[in-house]
């Protein structure tokens, strides 16, 4: 299992990430290579500091680095020599399995395109992992593709719901549509016609769902386009912190309330490893000739750990062979029923 890790694309530097690393390999004795990307000086430097001394590491040096603030497109092209495209290049040269990188999300997107895609797949997606009440959902698409048709909906919802499958453990995933009301009149021509294909095929189609099903346990596969998926991933991000921050004052408030509180920070423990996004490690881009993670350029160690055991699991699944066996009976289907009368 070889997995090659961007450590330069992130808000926090390089020290966080390979502290990530370190804890990652520590857990994983199956990971046989792990590439650190990027600065090599900065690389050592940070290594001895967090100790990480494995024989299973590999630095690959790269003299640039891809910014938030860079064009994803023009930045793939200019900076051939980032730590984001070396990265990427280690999978498609066949000598990694996944990359991960908490560096520009259009650009990671962009420049995963070497890849390839899978067989019959027309657009790759980002499936985010999100917490309901009692179980996970997928989100998909998360942010890759803010403009879609509905054929390119349709192949979320298939690949979404092999990656529940697999990933999550649901056996007959519910997959929905995002729309605006739960009758068929609502929505637009994306949704309607992407809800008309997905009626189609061998899903355990729901039909639409609205907002607030997400995380009430309505739903395991929630389908929409990038734009749409990345502003409910960002909002729901943020009403958690909120939340949070809103318990903490509330429950400060007088020194009764501090000692009921005390009684009960387990719960609240527990609560916040529920709505904490770096314990699910980041999104996975799906439907590419590779495995890609794009973690949170604010990921701290944990999230980076999170991430790599997130790119074990789905190498473990070998969730790419069943995504393009899903996709191919999928596209079957669709011809089959767009030949009918």
């Amino acid at each position: 299992m070889r997995i090659v890790v961007d450590v330069m694309g992130g808000d926090h530097g390089c020290g966080v990430v390979i502290e990530g690393v370190k804890h990652a390999l520590e857990a994983d004795a199956s990971i046989t290579r792990l590439f650190l990307v990027g600065n090599e000086t900065e690389i050592r430097a940070a290594s001895q500091t967090a100790g990480l001394s494995d024989n299973r590491v590999e630095i690959v040096h790269a003299s640039e680095v891809l910014t938030m603030a860079d064009k994803p497109l023009e930045g793939i092209r200019r900076k051939k020599d980032s730590s984001m495209v070396r990265a990427i290049e280690l999978v498609r040269e066949d000598k990694a399995d996944a990359v991960i990188s908490p560096g520009n999300t259009g650009a990671l997107v962009a420049g995963s395109m070497k890849l390839r895609r899978l067989e019959g797949v027309e657009r790759p997606a980002i499936a985010a992992r999100m917490p309901s009440r009692t179980r996970d959902f997928v989100l998909i698409d998360a942010g890759a593709n803010p403009l879609c048709e509905p054929s390119h909906l349709a192949q979320f919802a298939v690949m979404g719901s092999a990656y529940a499958r697999e990933i999550l453990g649901q056996k007959n995933p519910r997959v929905g549509v995002l729309s605006n009301g739960s009758e068929e009149s609502k929505g637009n021509e994306l949704t309607r016609g992407a809800a008309r294909l997905c009626s189609q095929l061998d899903l355990n189609f729901i039909g639409y769902v609205e907002g607030f099903h997400l995380f009430e346990d309505a739903v395991d596969v929630v389908v929409t386009d990038g734009f749409t998926g990345n502003v409910v991933l960002k909002t729901a991000e943020s009403l958690g912190y909120a939340m949070m921050h809103l318990l903490r004052g509330a429950l400060t408030k007088t020194p009764v309330r501090k000692f009921g509180a005390m009684l009960s920070r387990g719960a609240f423990y527990e609560l916040k490893q529920r709505l904490d996004p770096e314990v699910y490690g980041g999104a996975v881009l799906l439907g590419l000739n590779g495995i890609v993670i794009k973690t949170h350029g604010s990921s701290r160690a944990r999230a980076v750990m999170n991430a790599i055991r997130v790119a074990a699991e789905q190498i473990r699944h070998d969730i790419n062979q069943k995504l393009i066996l899903e996709i191919a009976r999928a596209n079957q289907k669709l011809a089959a029923a767009s030949e009918t009368p």
